[in-house]
C-alpha cells in the first residue's frame, strides 16, 4: 500500500474511531438532573473529554492501519490476487 493511499485509511480510520469513541462515557444534563441553561439543550454532555477521545481515536487507527497493512501483506493473499 502506497503513502497516499495509507494516509487517506488513516484518516477515514480516525473518524470511525472518533465517533465510535464520542458517545462512550457521555452523560447529559438531563442525566445527571443537572439545571440547564436558557439557550441550552438538555441532550447535550456535560463533561465531553474530547480530549481523551481524539488520542483513544488516533491510537485506535494506527492499529487498524498496521493491522490491515499487515493483513494485506500475506504471502497468502499476495499469491491468491496474482
Amino acid at each position: 500500500m502506497g503513502l497516499v493511499s495509507s494516509i487517506a485509511l488513516y484518516f477515514v480510520l480516525w473518524w470511525l474511531c472518533f465517533f465510535v469513541a464520542l458517545p462512550i462515557g457521555a452523560h447529559s444534563h438531563a442525566e445527571q438532573n443537572i439545571e440547564v441553561d436558557k439557550g441550552s439543550e438538555a441532550a447535550a454532555p456535560t463533561k465531553p473529554h474530547l480530549i481523551k477521545k481524539m488520542l483513544v481515536a488516533t491510537v485506535g487507527a494506527f492499529l487498524l492501519l498496521w493491522l490491515t497493512q499487515w493483513v494485506l501483506a500475506l504471502p497468502s493473499l499476495q499469491y491468491y490476487w496474482k
